[in-house]
Formats: structure tokens, sequence, C-alpha cells
């Protein structure tokens, strides 16, 4: 007898986990399927201590991380659906997100994916109508189960075919989590992560980030996504922005995110935070990146602060100068927050 398989997209967070479990106690071989995007928490490096692996151990399933990149980017870019209350293109991402398992299923001959949505649970990505739109985008209908709301959808050919007992799957709607909460205590599942805590585009600041980048730079690329996850961003002018370091270890990502053409500036044997300029700057705009940088020095207040402007890919040109800090109320109007 064939030993049906199924590819559940896992999060890390309580849904995902618990539509998983409920298909796996059905006897149904479950992997689970973590997606690492520009603008996840985590990386291949460190996937390993996500929540999402944390939990796939807890329940004993074998767990598969896949990374991607420029082409989810283009998703961000230009969502068909719109975005959510950040910058998260949430039915567009689903089904991505959907499709990239159908991917995994066909390698690993399995039968069906598993998702963690909830009927109503978020006001965009989980509606009926949206669940709808996100079948129709992904071309697999009737092969996506949703074990926490199954028995208020249409049955799927996983349920048609008995491959899993639609009696044993759940009826949940709506916004309150009590009933998940409620499961994941009876089934001794402790490991999950906060919903939505793995995507920074969800949360409101982070998604203001982006949006400014959306509306000064709409062909940015990964490494300009990344720069996003580190520090404080200002927007110079149009054309220019500068991501200024809190302490010595996001001094040194932004340094190593500098590419051709971006301008550094540091503190000069004084203790002090780096930025990174990118974008074609003036004089004018470069001396407020310097003013920023000499804000954040913990100096007397006005005095003046010994700087290095280091041009990236100019063979390696450095000029020594100074910068007075900029008043406060200028540095929070050029903040992006």
């Amino acid at each position: 007898m064939t030993r049906i398989r199924a590819i559940a997209l896992l999060s890390g967070g309580l849904d995902s986990i618990l539509a998983a479990k409920l298909v796996l106690d059905q006897g149904v071989e479950v992997t689970g399927l973590h997606i690492l995007t520009p603008f996840s928490k985590f990386t291949m490096e460190n996937a390993g201590s996500s929540p999402a692996a944390k939990v796939a151990k807890e329940i004993g399933i074998e767990l598969t991380v896949i990374e991607v990149g420029e082409e989810y980017l283009e998703i961000v870019k230009h969502p068909k659906f719109g975005y959510g209350r950040g910058a998260n293109p949430c039915i567009d991402c689903h089904a991505y997100f959907i499709k990239k398992a159908f991917e995994v299923l066909q390698e690993r001959s399995a039968h069906f994916v598993i998702t963690g949505e909830v009927i109503g649970q978020r006001p965009m990505s989980q509606r009926k109508q949206a669940i709808g739109q996100i079948d129709r985008e992904t071309g697999i209908k009737g092969l996506i189960l949703r074990p926490l709301s199954a028995q208020l959808l249409p049955e799927t050919i996983p349920e048609q075919k008995k491959w899993v007992d639609r009696e044993k799957l759940l009826a949940i709607a709506g916004r309150s989590r009590k009933q998940q909460f409620e499961l994941a205590e009876r089934l001794g599942i402790k490991g999950f992560s906060a919903p939505a805590g793995g995507c920074l585009l969800t949360m409101e600041e982070f998604g203001k980030k982006v949006k400014d980048l959306l509306a000064h730079q709409p062909d940015f690329g990964l490494d300009d996504a990344h720069l996003l996850k580190i520090s404080r961003h200002f927007r110079l002018s149009p054309l220019a922005k500068a991501v200024v370091g809190k302490n010595d270890p996001e001094n040194k990502k932004i340094i190593a995110l500098a590419r051709s053409g971006d301008i550094l500036v540091y503190t000069d044997n004084v203790p002090g935070p780096a930025a990174l300029v990118r974008g074609q700057a003036s004089e004018d705009e470069l001396s407020k990146a310097a003013g920023i940088v000499a804000y954040y020095v913990h100096k007397s207040p006005g005095d003046d602060v010994p700087l290095i402007l280091e041009r990236i890919g100019d063979n390696g040109k450095r000029e020594k100068f100074s910068a007075r800090p900029l008043e406060r109320s200028v540095i929070e109007s050029l903040r992006i927050k």
C-alpha cells in the first residue's frame, strides 16, 4: 500500500504546526517546508534555531528549508492583490508559498499540501474570498488542505480519497485563538512563535521603510532588502538615503553591505556609528549624513566630531573632516519611521 505523504508549510507559528500535527496524527507522512525570504528574521545560516525548526523537531517531522530571493522581491514590488497594513502582499505571498510547496511535493512524490490558514483570522489573506483567490492563483485547487478550517470549506481531494478523515479535522473561524491554544495545550506543543512573528513585512514600522524604498528606488535588489533590516534609516533626498548603525555589530553589517558607488561615513578614533549613504547624494546631503553620525556620538552637545568619508570603489579614497551634530528636530524630520 502506498504511504500517503504531505508537505506542510511551516512558519513556526501555532496554526501551521497544529495543521501539520492534525494530519500527522492520522498516519500521513508529513514533511515540513519553511521558506526564507529576504524579509525573514532568520537566514540559511541560523535557520536551525528558528521556531520552525524547533516545532518540527518537537512533533518529530523532517523540515526542509529553502531560500527565495529576486523572484520573491518581484512579488513585493508588484503584488497582484495589494498590500496589508504594512508592506505585506499576503495573498500573493501565500499563493507563492503554496506554489513552492507544490514544487517540493512533486520532487518528493507527495500527495497534497497542508497550510495553517484559518478562515477570518486575518482580514486580508484568510477571508473565504481570499482563500478562493489563492486556490485559483496556484492552479492546484483541491490539493491544498487547511485542517484548522477544513469542515467549513469544500472537501478537498485528500478528504475525498480518504487520505485523511474529514471528521478529525476542525471548523475554526475568526480572530480568536482560544481554540488553537487549548489544542496546543492538549497536544503538549510549546515552541511556537507569535503570529506573523517571522515576517518583517507585516510590521508597520518596517513596512514604512519598504514603501519608502518602493517610492524612491522601485528597482531595488536583494542587498537593498537586506539593508532594510539593519539600523536607522534616513531619507536625505528623493535620490539618496542614509543607514546609520546603532552599535558595533550593526556598523560591521552596514560596512559589509556597502557596494561600489556607496559612501561610508564613520568616526575617526572616536566611538560612534557608521553610516552608509546610497544613491545620488549632493554635498549638502553628505553634510546631513555627517551631522546625523555626529549626533549619535556621545560627546558634549555642539562639539564637532572627527569623521572619515570613504567612497566605495574609488580606490579606497578617504577624506578626513569634522562635523557638528544636527538638531534633534532635523534628525527626526529625516528619519523614515
